[in-house]
């Protein structure tokens, strides 16, 4: 029996009958010898009139079925008509208005129309590209097509299938997700499926059109469910390699807000996902949670810090992507000595801190908050509070700025000598009784220290028996040392200058009754 396999648009050597002849064999011609149609004078080349005369005598008694039947078995069982749909990879071989032909190698075939490739890049000849197996068209000897991930045009609950890619409107929303509408056909997708990111509304997508991948379907129920995200995670995949190719440490790009978490944010730069630190969304000082800064689904801009290409991980900042670190010009901004004005964010046991512009923070000292003693900067400041202050020091390197808002107003101690003169006695208040004496207010930041020994005349061994904080009192000043910031006084010098002179001084204090003397005179 006479054996020819067929090939497209080729030439080869065949032996043909008991002959033995190796005769040079068109298999396009020999097809558009046997059978008219139109898929086959779309691969038909140039005739050759000598050779079609030469096959037709050789094929001369030999049915189409007896030429075809081995190798249409063959085609079949390559495409599973079992009902699996199989992936393959082709080459495009011709393009026309309508169709395109491709090559499996060998004696496979196919075609595929067009309208698969609308909103796509335009395929060309000789592009290899993976094509979906829908059935084997015994009659035609070729293999009907689809591309992988096109959308159906004519779906129905007849030709349903699981992983066929379809188009509808979004015509519903709930908590659950969202119902569309296929085609006439009802279908849901539920929130999980509709985005690669948790959507906290899904109002925003009534009225839009929506590709969506079919992930089961009762044509009985009537029940159909889709997902949006598979497709997107494809695609996603698709652009990765190309993307990672593209980026580059020190670009700035836009990305989506995907979760956050305490320890920072993971963004969506379209189709490879970034970590932006915590450390890395505000210059502000301090421990800041993420959701200050970003929530779920925001638009940002970061920049790449670091790319590792082993293994796909990618550093951002967003802090960096806004505008150049406020650090940078500290020194000049805020020279020492400089007054400037700023806010209480925070109240500690040791000060408080003061932001001078965002990014930018420091401290004042309990120490430095005033001239006079307090026990907690919260008597003094609370969060919130514009304060008027003086730059003491600064170091971009740590970032550190110390303020003082006593030195901000005018200094007590620095005129001292003119308001008080040594041998004089002047009013003032017991701020604190401590053990070896009591401390004197006489003014606002101004306070000196009276010696236990300068209490009273007697014996005194503890002045909490002599004086009380919150008491009026005068005293004489005996001592000024303006460089240290201290001032030595003395209440007994004071009450007996003034006793001396007639002048007034405070009562002196009744001394408790004790019991009654035995076996004495009682006076």
């Amino acid at each position: 029996m006479l054996r020819i396999t067929f090939c497209f648009g080729t030439t080869q050597q065949r032996s043909v009958g008991s002959v033995g002849r190796m005769l040079p064999v068109n298999c396009d011609t020999i097809m558009a010898k046997h059978i008219s149609d139109e898929y086959r004078e779309k691969f038909r080349p140039d005739n050759d009139p000598a050779l079609d005369r030469e096959l037709e005598k050789m094929l001369e008694g030999v049915s189409e079925e007896e030429l075809y039947a081995p190798d249409r078995q063959q085609l079949a069982s390559e495409t599973g008509r079992g009902g699996d749909k199989q992936a393959r990879r082709g080459k495009i071989v011709q393009i026309d208005k309508d169709d395109l032909f491709v090559d499996f190698g060998g004696k496979s075939q196919g075609i595929i129309s067009r309208m698969q490739f609308v909103g796509t890049e335009e395929p060309v000849v000789g592009q290899e590209m993976d094509f979906i197996v829908d059935r084997y068209d015994a009659r035609e000897g070729l293999l009907i097509l689809s591309r992988r991930g096109a959308t159906a045009q004519h779906v129905t609950w007849e030709n349903l299938e699981v992983g066929q890619i379809v188009e509808g409107t979004v015509n519903g929303s709930n908590k659950g997700g969202l119902e569309l509408d296929i085609k006439g056909m009802r279908a849901f997708m539920p929130a999980g499926q509709v985005e690669m990111f948790h959507v906290p509304d899904f109002a925003q997508y009534i009225g839009q059109k929506m590709t969506a991948e079919v992930t089961q379907f009762d044509p009985q129920a009537r029940n159909l469910v889709l997902s949006r995200r598979n497709i997107l995670e494809r695609e996603r995949e698709k652009t990765k390699e190309k993307l990672l190719a593209e980026l580059a440490e020190g670009q700035i790009r836009r990305g989506t807000v995907q979760s956050v978490m305490d320890f920072g944010a993971f963004i969506d730069l379209g189709g490879v996902t970034g970590l932006l630190h915590v450390s890395e969304l505000s210059f502000k000082r301090g421990r800041h949670a993420a959701t200050e800064f970003v929530k779920i689904g925001d638009q940002v801009d970061v920049k790449i810090l670091k790319i590792d290409r082993e293994s796909g991980k990618i550093s951002l900042s967003l802090k960096q992507a806004r505008g150049v670190d406020p650090w940078a010009d500290a020194v000049n901004k805020y020279a020492v000595g400089s007054s400037i004005t700023g806010r209480v964010t925070r109240v500690e046991q040791f000060g408080a801190f003061i932001e001078v512009e965002e990014g930018i923070e420091g401290l004042l000292p309990i120490s430095e908050m005033s001239w006079k003693r307090i026990g907690h900067p919260s008597d003094l400041v609370k969060e919130g509070d514009t304060l008027k202050l003086v730059v003491l020091s600064v170091d971009p390197v740590a970032r550190r700025l110390s303020f003082s808002l006593k030195q901000a107003g005018p200094d007590p101690w620095s005129k001292v000598h003119e308001r008080y003169a040594l041998e004089t006695n002047v009013p003032g208040k017991i701020t604190r009784v401590v053990d070896f004496g009591a401390f004197v207010e006489l003014e606002l930041g101004l306070e000196g220290l009276v010696h236990l020994t300068e209490l009273s005349g007697g014996d005194v061994r503890s002045a909490a028996r002599v004086v009380k904080p919150g008491q009026d009192v005068r005293v004489r000043i005996l001592e000024i040392d303006q460089e240290n910031r201290r001032i030595s006084l003395s209440l007994k010098r004071a009450t007996e200058t003034e006793a001396a002179t007639g002048a007034a001084s405070p009562a002196p204090q009744k001394k408790k009754k004790g019991p009654p003397l035995r076996g004495g005179l009682d006076f």
